[in-house]
């Protein structure tokens, strides 16, 4: 279909929702009944994990990444420290493949498809929710349709009591790598319709602390054990966010300004004695979100949201350090800086054709472009810009104890580049099957399974980057089947409340994998197709709640075995790795939560086991062996109220055991470390 047409389709799909607005609400709310506005998913269509409220603030979490480790089948990539990049990855599939959602809209990157959540302070987040395959409601975005798993951050929204128009929450917060963050979050009543917020953050941290840093030779003699302080790891960062909330007669709106600025040192690998690299980076990133959602009779609801987005990114390098293949060498000085603009717009329309069955439409219209200034080597630039449309049909089907949710999913892709490169378009369809099923109705026990396939474009980066990029790169194509089961055993004894058991399992096969790994730069990577990759895995899960009088012990347990594969051929020829495990995928992995709650005292423990895998040079053999790691947590809490002022106080030790680890190969983590943190709420 030629995209001009399509484009056509969407204004007219914008048009038809506008003119429902337009409509006299005052006469549609004589005739309709009460609608609830909030939408309730089928929430055992496809299982989510989840984290909020208190659950949140029993973890000795900083940023979104640190609490999103806790998810099975999630492997967080850090970089290390305060500063460094922090990416998700889920079930190997790759980071490129996980959707992030901030308040329902896509958080994007044109330029390497890679979102930073160590940007993400948990502050001002309510709830964070990972679902595998897609939420469980056809009433969402095609972007949301878009992503092999999705990753939904939603901050608060203003909630008063009683009386009250005003709440107000400030926090400091101080740590042992020269950490000081100071924030604050402001909720105002503006009339019994529409509240307002306002929340800021300051973090400053050095960035320095020490670490052991321990090499063997193959015959496992020593050839490097030493003890060093981590450098160039500093952080000034500034984030401030408002935020406009409202409801309409059959409906709700809202509105977000987010802005965060940061300079940091860019901690490099450590290499061969080379401690500290000249690598900076500065960001500065502007977003403007709103969303309204009608309710325009029993059987249609319609959803408009729409965002605007500015990045820039100055990255500067002095006499850096580059290792590829145990080779050192450095780089040139390079002063180069990105101004990246995307423009998103979605319309969802939902029609119940019975109270049993309903369908909906989503229709997306993204454009990005990227600018650039280059100094220093590889000053050749592509300009690039790309036109997206993405639709969306799906239809659910609610039986009681079977239900299925079943989307097609096209996307449609227009692309314009400068110095006489080729820039295809593309047009491809994903389908996707979900069903669950209830044996018992009594018993809470949900079987279900789902099949999706998925289309990935490769980034700016992985096409045009200069001397990293490769327009001949070919898109991703990925296919997933999950078969799993959850049960929730209400007890309700005199100790024993609860248990939750959850199993899942999957198959997963990439085509024409596409592998970003750092080439010794945290913010330069160099891009190929992998070939085919296939996979599966076993997720387990175990719960339990347990009340002793006044005292309550609460129990998350996940454990993850995986197998992922490279199955890359060239000419029918296998690769010398073929068969082996893809770079960073370890077999076992693991985590527990163990919350202690005594009035109003909390006692929390929580534990992150990784296994061994192998770095990004691709062959399993002993040279690239990373080893296994773990980290256990402790925090204390205290909650006390005086006259009407609520303080909390919290202390945390981190990585108690002081375990010396990489999650990446030459990034050493932080050793023993301790927080600690004052609330105030009026």
């Amino acid at each position: 279909m030629h995209f001009n047409r399509i484009f056509y389709l969407f204004v007219l799909a914008l048009f038809s929702v506008s003119s429902l607005i337009a409509q006299d609400t005052k006469e549609l709310s004589k005739e309709l009944s009460p609608v609830v506005i909030e939408i309730t998913p089928y929430k055992d269509l496809i299982p989510v994990q989840q984290l909020s409220g208190k659950e949140l603030k029993r973890l000795n979490a900083h940023t979104v990444a640190d609490a999103l480790r806790y998810f099975s089948g999630v492997k967080i990539k850090d970089y290390g420290g305060i500063g460094g990049l922090k990416t998700i990855d889920v079930r190997n599939m790759g980071t490129h493949h996980v959707g992030v959602f901030y308040n329902g809209v896509a958080v994007g990157n044109a330029q390497n498809g890679i979102v930073d959540l160590g940007k993400f302070s948990l502050d001002d987040i309510e709830m964070l929710q990972l679902y595998n395959g897609q939420r469980s409601t056809i009433f969402q975005s095609a972007k949301e349709f878009a992503s092999a798993t999705a990753v939904y951050i939603n901050s608060k929204t203003p909630h008063f009591e009683e009386g009250k128009k005003t709440n107000l929450t400030a926090r400091y917060k101080f740590a042992s790598i020269q950490l000081t963050n100071p924030s604050f979050r402001l909720e105002q009543r503006v009339s019994d319709q529409i509240s307002a917020s306002l929340s800021a953050e300051y973090l400053h941290s050095n960035g320095e602390y020490s670490f052991r840093y321990k090499r063997l030779n193959l015959d496992k003699t020593v050839a490097y054990d030493t003890t060093a302080t981590r450098r160039n790891g500093d952080i000034d960062a500034f984030r401030i966010e408002a935020g406009l909330y409202g409801k309409t007669t059959n409906g709700s709106w809202k509105g977000q300004l987010y802005y965060y600025d940061s300079e940091r040192g860019l901690p490099g690998a450590i290499v061969k004695n080379n401690w500290q690299t000249g690598e900076r980076s500065w960001d500065k990133n502007v977003m403007a979100q709103a969303e309204l959602t009608q309710f325009v009779t029993d059987r249609y609801q319609f959803q408009i949201k729409g965002k605007f987005a500015y990045d820039y990114t100055r990255y500067m390098a002095r006499d850096s350090i580059e290792f590829f293949e145990n080779q050192v060498t450095k780089n040139l000085q390079v002063d180069n800086s990105y101004y990246q603009q995307d423009f998103y717009l979605s319309a969802v329309n939902l029609y119940k054709i019975t109270p049993e069955w309903e369908v909906s439409l989503a229709t997306d219209l993204q454009y990005n472009k990227l600018n650039a200034t280059r100094e220093g080597i590889g000053t050749l630039f592509t300009y690039p810009e790309r036109m997206s449309f993405i639709s969306a049909l799906a239809t659910s089907l609610n039986l009681g104890s079977f239900k299925a949710q079943a989307s097609v999913l096209g996307t449609f892709t227009k692309e314009k580049v400068r110095n006489n490169l080729q820039a295809p378009d593309r047009s491809v369809f994903s389908p996707a099957l979900f069903l669950s099923y209830k044996p018992w109705q009594k018993r809470d026990f949900i079987i279900h399974t789902f099949y999706k396939n998925i289309f990935r474009m490769p980034t700016f980066n992985d096409l045009y980057y200069t001397q990293i990029g490769d327009a001949n790169l070919k898109p991703e194509f990925t296919n997933q089947v999950n078969l799993g089961a959850q049960y929730h055993i209400p007890i309700n004894g005199p100790h024993l409340k609860s248990v939750n058991l959850k199993l899942e399992t999957y198959y997963m096969n990439v085509k024409d994998k596409i592998i970003a790994a750092p080439t010794g730069s945290m913010f330069r990577w160099m891009m190929t197709n992998l070939g085919q990759t296939e996979g599966y895995g076993l997720e387990t899960g175990f719960g339990t709640t347990i009340s002793l009088g006044t005292l309550q012990l609460t129990t998350n347990i996940n454990y993850e075995f995986t197998q992922s594969k490279n199955h890359t051929t060239i000419n029918d020829i296998k690769l010398s790795a073929y068969g082996d495990q893809i770079p960073y995928a370890p077999w076992h992995s693991g985590s527990a939560i163990v919350g202690l709650d005594y009035k109003n005292w909390g006692l929390n423990y929580s534990f992150v086991y990784v296994g061994k895998r192998y770095d990004g040079a691709m062959n399993n053999i002993a040279r690239n062996e990373v080893q296994p790691w773990y980290t256990h947590d402790l925090s204390l809490q205290k909650e006390l109220t005086i006259n009407t002022y609520r303080f909390r106080i919290s202390a945390e030790a981190n990585n108690i055991l002081n375990q010396q680890y990489e999650v990446v190969t030459n990034y050493p983590m932080p050793g023993r470390n301790f927080r600690f943190i004052l609330s105030l709420e009026l």
